[in-house]
């Protein structure tokens, strides 16, 4: 769908679109010949359009220079847009917005991936089933944090692996480790660790990603605790072990990235990934 041999010079274009009464902004990247796939960027947390370290930003100049308009805003209360903050949870009416401008804006534009960072990813899933243009989905690192999954994923990310390492019996025989503190934060730790019930966030994730019908592609970082707490959560659960072995999902690993992709060379492999995927089907 995208040219493989030579780059496109593409348009950055400001948009000001309406959501409800409040006025959202945008970064339409316009490629000379857009193609009719696009790419919505859904930001995740306290982050803007332009994303940690820019990453939103360049990665939607590499897309576009292949072709894929690709569309990046503020949600309300976020950057320069307008209306109280407001969380993943309570941004379906902004993407819906978004989706409206940008086929509005591209009229090549006939189907969408949805890409979001964190519970930027769990919104575009929660969102991704409710609108029939909208055909793949890129996830990194997802967001599926409880108490229980948080405690877990330390458990055997953190404790045990501290339990190996030299500082930690140098700290301990040098009294530089406060024990009783230690010892009380790890049983804590352990108590949420067995603490049984709905999780929301995982379980909303589920829910949504059993409707979606769609290819997911799944980029996860080697040096995250939010991925680590991903993987746990296909290991330990049945059900999400059957979805992600019957659904078109491709996961990706980068090794040694921290959460944000914070590197030029980290930044470098998820741009590749996501090009490849988007340009593959």
């Amino acid at each position: 769908m995208a040219d493989d041999h030579q780059a496109l010079q593409h348009r950055e274009l400001a948009l000001r679109f309406s959501c409800g009464e409040e006025k959202l902004i945008g970064i339409l990247n316009l490629p000379c010949r857009p193609g009719p796939r696009g790419v919505l960027m859904i930001t995740g947390g306290p982050q803007y359009r332009a994303g940690s370290h820019r990453q939103f930003t360049l990665l939607a100049r590499v897309l576009a220079e292949q072709g894929f308009p690709v569309l990046r805003f503020d949600y309300r209360g976020m950057g320069d847009s307008e209306g109280a903050a407001r969380d993943y949870l309570t941004i379906a009416d902004d993407i819906d917005s978004a989706l409206a401008q940008f086929f509005h804006g591209v009229p090549a534009l006939r189907e969408v991936v949805l890409w979001g960072l964190c519970d930027g990813a769990t919104a575009a899933a929660r969102h991704a089933a409710s609108d029939a243009r909208i055909k793949g989905l890129v996830l990194l690192n997802p967001w599926v944090r409880s108490p229980a999954s948080l405690a877990r994923t330390t458990l055997r990310h953190y404790y045990l692996r501290r339990l190996v390492q030299r500082d930690f019996w140098r700290k301990l025989a040098g009294g530089g480790l406060q024990l009783a503190a230690s010892l009380a934060s790890l049983r804590t730790t352990a108590a949420h660790a067995a603490a049984a019930g709905a999780e929301l966030p995982q379980a909303d994730l589920y829910h949504a990603l059993c409707q979606f019908h769609g290819k997911v592609l799944l980029i996860l970082s080697g040096e995250d605790l939010g991925a680590r707490e991903w993987d746990e959560l296909i290991k330990t659960s049945s059900d999400w072990r059957t979805l992600a072995s019957c659904a078109p999902w491709t996961t990706v690993h980068i090794a040694g990235a921290n959460h944000t992709f914070a590197s030029a060379a980290w930044r470098a492999q998820v741009e590749q990934h996501c090009l490849e995927w988007i340009a593959s089907w």
